[in-house]
C-alpha cells in the first residue's frame, strides 16, 4: 500500500469524488464531450476553474513539503493511497485553473487499477486543446502530475 507521511498520520484518501465513469477512457470521452459545448478558450476556463472547486477538501495537514509536486510553477500538494488494485489520488493547488487540471487528471486516474493507469495515455489532453492553450510553465506542471500519478502506478504494481 503506499502512503505518504502525512497520512500515516491522521488521515486517509476515503472519501473521493473519482471515479466518475466506469473507465479512464469512458472519463476521457466524457471530457472531450463536455469541453465540445464550450466556444471559446475563455469559456473553458471558466469551466476549469469551476471543476477546480469541486476537487475534494485537501487536510490543511497534507500541505507539507513531503506532499508538494515539484516542477509546477503553482503550489500542488498530492497525496496516494491504494494498493495496485485501486489507486486514489488526493490533490490541491493554490492556482484555481491548475485546480481546474487536477480535477480533469483525477477524473481519468483516480480510482483506478496501476494497470488501467498504466495503460491509459493522456489523450484528452490534446483532445480537448489544452496542449496549445496553456502557458509552458502549466503545461510542464501538468506534465510533472500526470509524470508522479505513472510513477505512483508503477511502483504499486510492480
Amino acid at each position: 500500500m503506499i502512503r505518504t507521511a502525512a497520512q500515516a498520520a491522521d488521515h486517509e484518501v476515503t472519501e473521493s469524488t473519482f471515479p466518475l465513469e466506469p473507465t479512464a477512457d469512458a472519463a476521457q470521452a466524457a471530457i472531450r464531450d463536455e469541453f465540445a459545448f464550450f466556444g471559446d478558450w475563455s469559456e473553458r476556463y471558466q469551466y476549469l476553474i469551476d471543476l477546480g472547486r469541486k476537487l475534494p477538501e485537501f487536510p490543511e495537514d497534507w500541505r507539507t513539503e513531503d506532499n508538494r509536486l515539484h516542477g509546477c510553477q503553482s503550489m500542488v500538494w498530492i497525496v496516494a493511497s491504494g494498493d495496485a488494485t485501486r489507486l486514489d489520488f488526493a490533490a490541491i493547488s493554490d492556482s484555481a485553473i491548475v485546480s481546474g487540471l487536477i480535477f480533469l487528471t483525477l477524473r481519468v486516474y483516480s480510482g483506478r487499477s496501476a494497470e488501467e493507469i498504466l495503460a491509459t495515455e493522456p489523450g484528452f489532453i490534446a483532445d480537448i486543446g489544452l496542449a496549445k492553450h496553456l502557458s509552458p510553465t502549466r503545461s510542464n506542471g501538468l506534465a510533472a502530475l500526470l509524470a508522479w500519478i505513472r510513477d505512483h502506478a508503477a511502483k504499486a504494481g510492480s
